[in-house]
This record gives C-alpha cells, structure tokens and sequence, in this order.
C-alpha cells in the first residue's frame, strides 16, 4: 500500500461529537499536531483512502495509508481516566478481600504492601496502562498508595516505580502522578515530604480527608502544601454510605478561600447519595461555586458501598444528575482494577460510561453525548490537559470507536478501536463483526 511519511496523519469521513455531531470531519496531522480540520455535510469520497477496519489501512509497525477513511466512525482526541489505582491493578491474587468491604480491602493491601517490588508495582502500572490504552485511553491519573507507617524505603519503591512506568510510557500514555498524603498529624514533616515528591516528578498532591483524625485540619494543611508548591488537588471525598460525613464541605470552602477554582477535584462523594435531597443541594451548590470538579467511579462504589445495609440498600454512587445540572465539571473514572478494592474491570472507559448510564439513569436522547464527554473532554478539563482536543496545534491523538454515534457506542461496546498519539499509530484492535446466517 501507499505509505505516508511517518509523521504525517490524515483522516476523513470522521465523526467528530466533541466539535459537530452532525458533520463529518477531515483531519490533518504533521509532526504531531493538528495542522487542518474541515467539516462536510456529506461523507466524503476518495479513490485514494483505505477504510481504517481494513487490513491495509495501519500494519503491525504502525505504518499507515496515505489517507485513512473512519467511513462515519466515532473519533476523539484520546479518552481520560482521571481516577486510577495503577500501582494497586492486578494484585488481587496476592491481596484478597473476604468480605468485599472497603476496610478490609485497606488492611489488606497495607498488609501485603512492603512485599512488593519496585519492579513488580512498576510492571503492574504498565500493564494497566496498556490495557486502558488499547481501550483508547491516553490520558490517564493514577493515585499512589504512601504507606509513610512502613517506613520511606517501603513507599519510595511505589515511587520510583511510577517515575519509571511514566518516562516508559512516553509517546504512548500521558500520565499523572498524585501521592495520596495525610497532613493532620505531622502538618510540617508532610509538607516537606509533599515538596520533594513534587520536585522529584509527582503533579499534584491527593488524599483521603475524611479518614483522618482530623478532617479539617488535613485539608487546612493540604491546601497551603498545595497553594505553596503551585500544583493541583484531588481528594478522595466522602466514600461512606453515612450521610454525616460531609468533608466536601471545607474542601469547596477552602478552595475558595485559597483561590484555587478550578484546580481541585473531588472523587466518589459517595455520601451525597445518602443524604436527603435538601441536604445534598446546598453542597452541591457550593462545589458549582467553587468549581470542584467530581469523579463519579460508579464500578468500585457499587460493588463496595452499601455492605452493611439489610435494606433498603444503598449503592454509593454519586448524585451524577443532580451535579451535571448544577454546573458541575463530572467525569467518570475505572478507580480500582482487579485487586482487592474492586476484582473486575479491564480499562475500558466505555464499559464504565455504560455502567454510570445505568447506575445514574441515564438513558434519555441525550445523555449518551453526556456520558462521552465525562470520559473525554470534562475529565481533560479537569486535569488542565491544553493541549487537548481537535483545534489547529493541538496535540494530535485519536481514538477510533467502532460506532457512528454515542447511543450505538454504549450499545455494542466497540469491539474494535484505533489509537494514534502524536500523529503516530500506537494501537490498533481489529475484530470482524458478526454476521448472522438464518437456518435453512
């Protein structure tokens, strides 16, 4: 087949729901960013394109056709999971969980956490990694467990092993790195511990707030680590059924007080769903003032939450409508991948956007669209990716979904999937449709 400089990608016929969802778009990359996108009304015909589901269109090298037809196909800059446990995926077999609870998920795991290797957490990351990549993930965070309690040659082989997974990912997955810390105890060791993770390549500073023995005094100190090293915030927030526990609270305060609109985000407020509804409207209300984002992870807070209920059980899953309506940023996230906080999942953003529809009822007309972007360009967002989406210079990564729009998209899963980061084709699952043969 004719093959195009390596540095160049050109697509049409792509179906673009991000910018038009009733235009077809053709896209031109060079050296790695976008340098053309035009929009038709009509699908585009050329004797030179190969459609993309053939053989011929990309090899196992990566090599591609001089133009590429997606024939209608869903295209995005890269889907995003904000919310990952990559050091913790695919432990399950050395860290079991009787219960399913989510307290003895944490001791367990504290348990098992100084038998791992540096080499053997760094390969769990990578393998995920690329797991979620030949789903179409490219962007992704991922929280690091900090056992400080086990001593500092303990947490820094999760470190390093995440400093080495990321620069080993490079041109493949972007990923973000935010050690989970606990600043109510010891405010000045933890800020000094924070700076040098910073300096040593964290991008921003997580938690769990509402474990501490002092909540507000965590999120006090957290804040001021956080507004001092110039970097962003993202809290694990309010994951109990107990409708009491309310830390999104000072959390949304204090990042107003502190000027950080924008810059701090909220995953699995699992309490909101607990509470009455006046009770949940004025926080929700106050996290649109603050512009705190949320990261509903519907997979692991259903399969956790409500074990102590013997009815009416509650499932834990954020209030996803009632914060969209409101103005608040909400993205969808994996969280846990098979180990003992979540045994199921394989990567795949479309499998939990499915599960979100379901869990948060969200089936009407337009709520496929809605569940799309909460996996692409709302978490992008909220994880400051500039570089993000179709736009003249903007970085030029694509995902390929076998589907024509949103709603056949949450339908049939998308069997096959194309990925190109940087103009560069990284990943490319390809499986025939099944046709179906009448008996005689």
């Amino acid at each position: 087949m004719p093959i195009l400089n390596p540095h160049r990608l050109h697509v049409i016929n792509a179906h673009l729901p991000l910018l038009n969802d009733h235009l077809w778009y053709e896209l031109i990359a060079d050296h790695g960013v976008w340098t053309s996108i035009t929009a038709s009304h009509e699908l585009k015909v050329s004797s030179d394109a190969i459609p993309i589901h053939s053989s011929h269109a990309i090899d196992h090298d990566g090599k591609q056709a001089k133009v590429i037809d997606l024939q209608g196909r869903i295209a995005l800059p890269g889907l995003v999971d904000m919310h990952l446990h990559l050091d913790k995926a695919l432990s399950l077999p050395q860290v079991g969980n009787r219960s399913g609870t989510l307290m003895e998920a944490i001791v367990n795991y504290s348990q098992q956490a100084a038998t791992f290797t540096k080499d053997e957490i760094r390969e769990r990351i990578l393998q995920t990694a690329q797991m979620g990549l030949q789903h179409g993930t490219i962007h992704m965070r991922t929280h690091l467990d900090i056992p400080l309690g086990l001593g500092r040659e303990v947490w820094q082989r999760t470190v390093d092993a995440a400093l080495e997974a990321k620069e080993l990912l490079r041109g493949r997955v972007r990923l973000q790195l935010f050690p989970m810390l606990s600043f109510d105890e010891a405010p000045e060791y933890m800020t000094d511990l924070a700076s040098e993770l910073i300096k040593l390549g964290m991008d921003g500073l997580g938690g769990c707030p509402h474990l501490a023995n002092d909540p507000e005094a965590d999120i006090r100190e957290l804040f001021l680590a956080a507004v001092k090293l110039g970097v962003p915030i993202d809290l694990h927030v309010d994951e109990r059924d107990d409708p009491t526990i309310r830390t999104i609270v000072p959390i949304a305060e204090t990042t107003i007080a502190h000027g950080l609109t924008g810059k701090v985000s909220a995953g699995h407020l699992c309490s909101l769903s607990s509470m009455p509804p006046e009770d949940a409207e004025p926080i929700i209300e106050l996290m649109a003032r603050a512009k705190v984002g949320a990261v509903t992870l519907p997979a692991a807070n259903l399969y956790l939450q409500g074990r102590d209920d013997q009815g009416p059980f509650r499932r834990g899953v954020t209030r996803v409508q009632q914060l969209l309506q409101a103005g608040v940023p909400t993205a969808i996230g994996s969280d846990n991948i098979r180990d003992p906080f979540h045994p199921f999942g394989k990567g795949d953003l479309v499998q939990v956007a499915l599960l979100t529809a379901y869990a948060a009822h969200m089936g009407s007309i337009d709520d496929p669209a809605r569940l799309l972007r909460m996996i692409s360009a709302t978490p992008a967002t909220l994880m400051q990716l500039t570089q993000y989406g179709f736009h003249p210079s903007g970085a030029a990564d694509l995902v390929v979904l076998d589907a024509l729009d949103p709603f056949e998209l949450l339908v049939d899963g998308s069997s096959s999937r194309w990925v190109a980061v940087d103009g560069r084709w990284v990943s490319a699952t390809v499986k025939e449709r099944r046709v179906n043969i009448a008996p005689a």
